[in-house]
């Protein structure tokens, strides 16, 4: 079988590599200088995939991609970047780009993911023959506060943007501080219902004995003090999204009432005798070993399943040390501007000495550091860095 791409980009140099390199390996490699040029040799030059740029002169690749899924949504578009941010690997994703690499490329793995390409287009085109379905192309869409260009990230970028337009819960695993609720925050504020609430609970921080009744509500008179009807935050987040912090500290009798809510989508406020319904989808997060929980009886295995339907392992800080300087002057910007003062800019010494601590508090202790240094700092975050413990 042939197998025909197109590759989209205005750079030069990567159109003659790809047309060498993906030639030599068996490919038939076309190329084009701009989305325009693309768009106008479509039916002559009948790509099977295409790879294209994101960031050209004229329509762009996410331009380029709505226009190939209108005309031929049986065609994937994988996405290049030489910008690693969460905007274009979310936007890219959500519409419905087969995949999104980052530049410089590693060939080897652009020709396992060809490979992998067309052996899925091999076996829908079987099922096409079968059974003649029709497929969905997700709308565009973008979202702020995630800083990193390790792979593992724009992997998490990538399933932001897949998994923004389900309702399906989601479990979040990482130490505390990597930034489990920024990304819970990025699916909810790129999903369709962004406009409904996003609803924060943070389970060690309410008292097991008022735990019930702050997600689930209650009704005049269910206990002293509750004087009045009252709220919950699943009724709260009407139609958007409960998110459930720390979700391996909870009781397994407070689980039991949890586990409904996902089986049967309905609650009792306490004291109330009748149920009521909730749309809200529910994502939460955990820095605790649930599966060793489950073992010793302190987390319930059918909750855990219900929780674990997709799951999100986010990597500790100390594993991707070149996020840090992204991350830094991105914290550093969003310091200044949070305490209206000027930016201030990392020397050469204090990115070392960033880069050498290990962050055991993660993001949040990198951006609690980066915040003392703003308050302290008169011009140069270096002197400011000197007090922190760890700096020497």
């Amino acid at each position: 079988m042939r197998r025909v791409l197109l590759v989209v980009d205005d750079d030069a140099s990567i159109r003659q590599t790809f047309e060498l390199q993906l030639g030599r390996l068996g490919f038939v490699v076309h190329t084009a200088a701009s989305a325009e040029e693309a768009l106008g040799r479509m039916g002559e030059l009948a790509p099977q995939v295409i790879l294209s740029d994101i960031r050209m002169p004229g329509l762009g690749g996410l331009e380029l991609l709505t226009h190939v899924h209108r005309a031929r949504p049986d065609v994937p578009v994988v996405m290049m970047t030489a910008h690693q941010d969460m905007k274009s690997a979310i936007a890219a994703m959500k519409a419905g780009a087969y995949d999104y690499l980052v530049k410089p490329l590693d060939l080897d793995r652009v020709e396992l993911l060809l490979d992998r390409c067309f052996r899925e287009l091999e076996l829908r085109r079987r099922e096409q023959r079968a059974h003649s379905d029709a497929a969905e192309v997700p709308e565009d869409g973008s979202s702020d506060g995630l800083v990193g260009r390790d792979p593992r990230m724009i992997e998490i970028y990538k399933l932001i943007g897949t998994l923004a337009e389900t309702r399906t819960p989601v479990l979040l695993r990482g130490e505390t501080g990597t930034g489990k609720e920024v990304i819970a925050r990025a699916i909810h504020s790129n999903s369709s219902v962004a406009a409904e609430p996003f609803v924060a609970v943070n389970c060690t921080a309410i008292p097991e004995s008022l735990l019930e009744s702050e997600l689930f509500g209650h009704v005049r008179g269910a206990f002293t003090g509750a004087a009045s009807d009252r709220k919950g935050r699943f009724e709260l987040a009407g139609r958007g999204t409960v998110f459930l912090d720390e979700i391996g500290d909870t009781t397994p009798a407070f689980q039991t009432k949890l586990l409904r809510v996902l089986q049967e989508r309905e609650f009792h406020p306490v004291g109330a005798e009748r149920p009521r319904r909730t749309e809200a989808r529910i994502l939460a997060a955990t820095h605790r070993p649930l599966e060793r929980l489950v073992r010793e009886g302190r987390f319930r295995e059918d909750l855990y399943f219900r929780l674990r339907v997709v799951e999100i392992v986010v990597p500790p800080l100390r594993e991707r040390p070149d996020d840090i300087a992204p991350l830094a002057e991105h914290l550093l910007a969003k310091a200044a501007r949070e305490m209206h003062r000027s930016r201030v800019a990392l020397t050469a010494d204090a990115l070392r000495a960033l880069r050498a601590y290990e962050w055991p508090g993660n993001v949040r202790e990198l951006e609690h550091t980066l915040t003392r240094a703003i308050v302290l700092a008169l011009g140069r975050v270096r002197d400011a860095l000197c007090v922190a413990p760890w700096a020497g």
